[in-house]
């Protein structure tokens, strides 16, 4: 029975024991200078006892700093990106991830690397990620109101692409069976959560999660896929924030028949372009 296969798509396989078999390792490119953007990379390691390290992306022209994931809107957008390379679940359950990006993010705001300072502004803060790193950029904004200014960066933007959120009663449009899938796999990745798939980092509408006007940034964009399973849920968050006391302004951009993260396997597709050009409008402020 421990070899039984619970979950089976096209990431990962999850059996029964708690194993996971992760089946598309993306190839790890050494850092360096890509010829191809004038971006140059390289590797930061910041805590030797968890291997949290980061990877900074700087282009030959850079305007403001731009924190999270999406490392190509550093050349698309002239941005300093920092991608973070947390510690991933099973293998490291939740918090670890959370606490990682929350390390990354208190040491980007330090502005002691010398990139950092010498490129970056710490008064632009932008925050962004996709899949689980949405949900992470959303648990972040949460988090930051703990804190004050200067204690907490100042976040200018927060970019959730097509992030993962879920629940134990599925939103208007949601597949049931894809979200009992969904709201497994957390509980795999988070086995001491509170309340399963209505622990308040999965389900910000779940009772008793923090408040949605509790974000602390000026401005959200909530991107989904037409064809995404995760578009129910996101659609609902963009509403919640929209409808909330927040006193940011919040935007939604969807990618008309695409799947989820659609962009990471056809980053050179119409739709991705237009995402990519949403995004880089988003920073530039408009």
């Amino acid at each position: 029975m421990d070899d039984e296969i619970v979950i089976d798509c096209d990431a990962f396989r999850i059996y029964r024991s708690g194993k996971m078999d992760r089946l598309h390792r993306p190839a790890r490119v050494p850092a360096g200078l890509d010829p191809a953007t004038g971006v140059t990379s390289r590797d930061v390691v910041l805590d030797t006892s968890t291997g949290l390290s980061v990877r900074l992306f700087l282009p030959s022209l850079v305007s403001r700093m731009y924190h999270g994931y999406v490392a190509s809107l550093a050349a698309a957008a002239g941005v300093l990106a920092v991608s973070v390379e947390y510690r991933l679940a099973p293998e490291h359950p939740v918090p670890a991830a959370y606490d990682d990006a929350w390390a990354a993010l208190q040491w980007a705001a330090s502005a002691q690397d010398e990139w950092l300072a010498e490129h970056g502004d710490t008064a632009r803060f932008f925050l962004a990620g996709d899949s689980a790193g949405g949900n992470m950029v959303h648990n972040i904004l949460i988090n930051l109101a703990r804190f004050p200014h200067p204690v907490a960066p100042r976040i200018e933007g927060a970019i959730l692409l097509h992030p993962w959120f879920g629940g134990s009663v599925p939103v208007d449009g949601e597949d049931a069976t894809k979200a009992k899938e969904m709201a497994m796999i957390w509980e795999f990745a988070c086995p001491a959560a509170a309340g399963g798939a209505d622990d308040p980092r999965m389900n910000p509408m779940a009772p008793g999660a923090p408040g949605l006007e509790s974000l602390r940034c000026e401005r959200v964009l909530v991107c989904a896929g037409g064809k995404d399973w995760a578009a129910p849920r996101d659609r609902a968050y963009y509403d919640a924030v929209a409808a909330s006391t927040w006193h940011g302004s919040a935007a939604w951009f969807e990618s008309e028949g695409e799947g989820h993260v659609f962009f990471l396997e056809k980053p050179e597709c119409t739709k991705a372009r237009e995402l990519m050009d949403r995004i880089v409008s988003f920073v530039d402020g408009s």
